[in-house]
């Protein structure tokens, strides 16, 4: 724990550099957004909008935290609205050109919410969908913290994870997910702010629930502080009878406070005293300030106070645990719409802002300038950059390592997608030893369920403690339990939400601390729809990862609807900067695993790999051949499908007439292979496409009419894999998911095409049974290939 300061004239000097500061930063961001809305022209007659409000109740905490607390090596979440503050402080800071504060919410210009990868000035976290970005620091700590005992790196580039957020935020239940995980349970080197501004979009929070928040912040383990009153109204309640107002503003609604804020002094003397026992006393009391000054001295918060910050952060332990400051603020601080309970998106008017400009001595032509840099304010500013962007200790990292592109063994037999996913991790073990070393797993306490078991066996559980010494036991366990801190498997607790945030800020390591891991997930398909906001926030933040949604479709057949997925093949196909991939047998999943691995590895895309696990005759796939006939079957998984049944040498193949494609996915196929041999007993010649990437083949075909669109002629690689004189060959396609998900083939093939797939919500059975139920069983593809033919 720090000791408080105790040189006063020091502070002083610095708050009178900081409130300098301070008043540029509120300045720009509230012009930023002013600035956007009206001396712009919007050709589409949108409003532009902005928070002025909620960007003015952070702008002290900021400037704080900027110029005086944080270090080069700390990173820095900031709650979503106050976007135009981080981005002032960067241009003080000279990380942001000044032309870019002309293009807030503009095309290529400053984003609306911070991001990481589409503003230009150093983002750590992307923050916008709510409580997402508060919690990304904790499980970057987790992260920072693997890596730093996993591969023993310098201590000193240890920093610090700080979060801002908003007092809403706190609603969001994905907040109280990560707080309880166990995975965090001994989470040191994290601070979290919470701007207590008690507004929300629509009004103003009637009943405070910080005591609330306390107790649940602390029952997990939290430190919690509490900047409440800024030094005005302390130094107020250490006089005589000052006790009384304390007892006021305390026992006041939020509502009566925030109304106050907003009144002229008459009002304020009138109401103030309702809220003691002692109300003459109350009044006699404050009769020592005129209107003003007590406007001034009732507004006077903690969040708006350097000292008080200075205060209560030298309190903080980050060694021992983490910590909460509860920083109470106003919204609207310093504007005329302080306190207003429709505050959060108006706009101040153009005299409001004139208004404003004279307050902080801001010249006519000079709204965007900083300060001179000879001036004692920006050199100080420019020492700040010169600290926070001094560069980390980092050693020097060997990434000469090559993911392989196969494995020399073979998979027989009946066996799983899933059952081979834990077989492909071992064999890393042992055949790719410096590949196997960078991979770190983690699952939502479904390891086992998800063929894990085999992996966490061979490398270990990853905890900053060890396992605790019991009992030797003499049965022998699928499964062992071993924890250190070399471990490769990090166990959370049942939430898809802490997953998908963890394997993001897994999978950005390599750009923030400089050691690359390569990040796989496992859960139940059928909810990752549960953790779908934070697997496209960690997307949408550039993490590079792998998650196997494993078994998904009808596969889990006991287990009824609840347990089977329907859309997730569409979550796959949609997002960006995600490669899905529904393979049915061994070979191809190690094949797309291993490229997985490399795309990682060079900083390319992520990937899904919808597994299942119904067991597949793997004699079926044809994975023999010379080296070079194998590296062409490999590119063609990877691309997204090859030709499994091709009947067009066969006599009486008879374009038009008899023959038609069918196009399957994953466990599915062998009812697309048994449905052909059967057509083909009736004269039917059904070819056979196995479609291993769903994913890289839409986008492919996009790619191509995104191509043609431009003046160019580029055929999708689907189209260059059915021979020209099939092309007009009619389709069945076939998915253990929803139909549409394939029903695109028929535009990229130019043809007619029959989707087939599930459409409803599932019951428990077997798999054959509700192959039949729901019409994706040989017989009805059968009867799909008639009805496509006309026949």
């Amino acid at each position: 724990m720090k000791k408080k300061s105790k040189n006063k004239e020091l502070d002083a000097n610095q708050n009178h550099l900081l409130n300098q500061i301070q008043n540029k930063v509120l300045w720009l961001a509230v012009y930023m957004v002013d600035y956007a809305n009206k001396h712009k022209t919007s050709l589409s007659g949108l409003k532009v909008g902005g928070h002025q409000a909620s960007s003015s109740s952070v702008a002290t905490i900021m400037t704080y935290l900027f110029f005086e607390f944080m270090k080069n090596v700390d990173a820095i979440s900031i709650k979503p609205h106050s976007s135009p503050v981080y981005h002032a402080i960067q241009y003080l800071l000279g990380n942001l050109d000044q032309s870019y504060l002309k293009t807030l919410r503009s095309f290529g210009g400053l984003q609306a919410y911070p991001s990481r990868t589409k503003d230009p000035d150093n983002v750590d976290f992307t923050t916008g969908s709510v409580g997402l970005g508060a919690v990304a620091p904790n499980f970057a700590w987790l992260a920072s913290e693997y890596i730093h005992t996993r591969f023993d790196m310098a201590p000193e580039t240890k920093g610090r994870f700080i979060s801002l957020v908003g007092d809403a935020e706190l609603d969001e239940g994905v907040v109280w997910e990560a707080i309880a995980d166990q995975s965090l349970s001994s989470i040191n080197r994290l601070i979290w702010i919470v701007d207590l501004n008690r507004q929300s979009l629509d009004r103003v929070i009637p009943g405070i629930r910080v005591n609330v928040w306390r107790q649940m912040f602390e029952a997990n383990g939290w430190n919690v502080v509490e900047a409440k009153y800024g030094a005005l109204l302390e130094s107020a309640f250490s006089m005589d009878k000052g006790d009384l107002l304390r007892e006021s503003i305390d026992n006041m609604p939020n509502q009566m406070y925030q109304r106050l804020l907003r009144s002229d002094g008459l009002v304020i003397r009138d109401w103030l005293p309702r809220f003691t026992k002692h109300e003459a006393d109350l009044r006699e009391f404050i009769g020592q300030w005129d209107d003003d000054g007590l406007l001034e001295l009732i507004s006077n918060l903690g969040g708006h106070d350097f000292n008080t910050l200075r205060d209560r952060f030298e309190t903080l332990d980050v060694e021992t645990g983490p910590n909460v400051v509860f920083a109470y603020t106003l919204k609207g601080w310093k504007l005329p719409t302080v306190g207003d309970p429709q505050n959060h998106s108006v706009l101040l008017n153009s005299k409001q802002m004139e208004e404003f400009r004279n307050s902080l001595n801001i010249e006519n032509g000079k709204e965007f300038e900083g300060f001179t840099p000879k001036s004692k304010v920006g050199l100080f500013c420019a020492a700040v950059s010169e600290r926070l962007n001094a560069s980390k200790v980092l050693g020097e990292k060997d990434i000469s390592y090559a993911v392989p592109k196969s494995f020399s063994k073979g998979y027989s037999g009946n066996m799983s997608t899933q059952q081979i996913f834990g077989l492909i991790l071992t064999e890393l073990t042992r055949s790719a030893q410096e590949v196997s070393d960078r991979i770190v797993t983690v699952s939502p306490d479904v390891a086992s369920s998800t063929n894990l078991g085999g992996w966490i066996n061979k490398v270990g559980v990853w905890s900053k403690q060890p396992s605790e010494e019991l009992p030797i036991e003499h049965q022998l366990r699928a499964l062992t339990w071993e924890e250190s801190d070399k471990g490769q498997h990090l166990e959370l607790g049942i939430s898809e939400n802490n997953l998908f945030i963890c394997l993001g800020q897994l999978g950005l390591t390599n750009e923030r601390e400089g050691e690359l891991v390569l990040p796989i997930g496992t859960l139940y398909d059928p909810f990752i729809r549960r953790g779908l906001d934070a697997l496209v926030y960690s997307l949408q933040s550039g993490g590079k990862f792998i998650f196997v949604g494993t078994p998904s479709g009808l596969t889990l057949s006991p287990e009824g609807g609840s347990h089977q997925s329907i859309i997730t093949p569409s979550i796959g196909y949609e997002l960006p900067e995600l490669n899905y991939y529904e393979p049915c047998y061994g070979k191809e999943l190690e094949w797309i695993l291993l490229d997985s691995l490399d795309n990682i590895k060079n900083r390319k895309v992520s990937t899904y790999l919808r597994l299942t696990s119904k067991r597949i005759d793997q004699s079926f796939g044809d994975f023999q051949g010379s080296v070079e006939s194998l590296e062409i079957r490999r590119e063609q998984v990877i691309k997204g499908a090859y030709r499994i049944i091709d009947r067009s040498k066969q006599s009486g193949y008879s374009i038009g007439d008899n023959v038609v494609n069918i196009l399957g996915c994953g466990a599915i196929l062998p009812e697309a292979i048994k449905a052909s041999e059967q057509l083909y007993q009736e004269g039917i010649y059904a070819n056979v496409i196995n479609i291993t990437g769903p994913g890289p083949l839409y986008k492919d075909f996009q790619s191509s009419v995104s191509s043609k669109l431009t003046g160019k002629s580029t055929e999708s690689y689907l189209k260059k894999l059915i021979p020209e004189s099939s092309l007009g060959v009619p389709v069945v396609t076939v998915v253990d998911g929803h139909p549409h998900s394939l029903s695109w083939v028929g535009a990229a093939l130019e043809t007619k095409v029959l989707p087939l797939g599930v459409s409803e919500y599932g019951q428990s059975g077997t798999p054959e049974e509700l192959y039949v139920e729901y019409g994706i069983d040989s017989v009805n593809i059968m009867n799909a290939c008639f009805e496509v033919l006309d026949l």
